[in-house]
Formats: C-alpha cells, sequence, structure tokens
C-alpha cells in the first residue's frame, strides 16, 4: 500500500512539474487536474495505510 502511495505521489509532482511550469496550455489544465486526482489518491493510500496499522518494509 505505501508503494501506491510513493507512486502517486511521485505522479503528482510530474503533474504539477509540467502543468505548472506552463510547458503548454493545453497540457497546464491536464496537469492540474492530474495533479488534484494523483494528491487525493496518495492522500487516501497513505491514511489507509496508517488506520490498517501496516509497518512500511525495510
Amino acid at each position: 500500500m505505501l508503494n501506491w502511495a510513493l507512486t502517486f505521489l511521485v505522479l503528482a509532482l510530474v503533474a504539477g512539474f509540467f502543468g505548472f511550469g506552463s510547458v503548454a496550455a493545453v497540457s497546464a489544465d491536464f496537469a492540474q487536474i492530474l495533479f488534484v486526482i494523483f494528491i487525493v489518491l496518495f492522500l487516501v493510500s497513505t491514511l489507509l495505510n496508517v488506520f490498517r496499522g501496516k509497518k512500511p518494509p525495510v
């Protein structure tokens, strides 16, 4: 589950980088939407991991 959370975090950062960096006007809107979606998925994954009480693998 932690792997999914980290994956969503990386995807959100990449989407934010391309969208907020003004690479193109069209991709900016798309990246902002992806940024919000992946941040929400990251938070949900992290909260599920915390509430399940699983410890991350070492």
